[in-house]
């Protein structure tokens, strides 16, 4: 038994081997290369977008909490007088 245990090990890590060599080998081919930058490409317009959407957020929430026009509104960014806001 202990000689069909070790011959089922080697075999997979002989499968393992050829299946890790195979993915290397077509990651260093021209078109692997080309789809590895296009990805990493896509992942920073990605990151980027998603920064520019929470910061957008963020800028929406803070002008709320303080009572500042949006961009939309005003000429320049000016505190609301506590009257527009509801407060008296």
């Amino acid at each position: 038994m202990s000689r069909t245990v070790w011959f089922v090990a080697g075999a997979g890590a002989g499968i393992y081997g050829m299946v890790r060599g195979r993915r290397a080998a077509e990651a260093f081919t021209a078109e692997g290369l080309h789809d590895r930058v296009t990805a990493l490409f896509l992942g920073a317009r990605m990151l980027r977008d998603e920064v520019a959407q929470g910061a957008a957020e963020r800028e929406t929430e803070l002008r709320e909490r303080f009572g500042v026009l949006p961009h939309e509104r005003a000429q320049t960014p000016e505190l609301m007088s506590t009257e527009s806001r509801g407060h008296h």
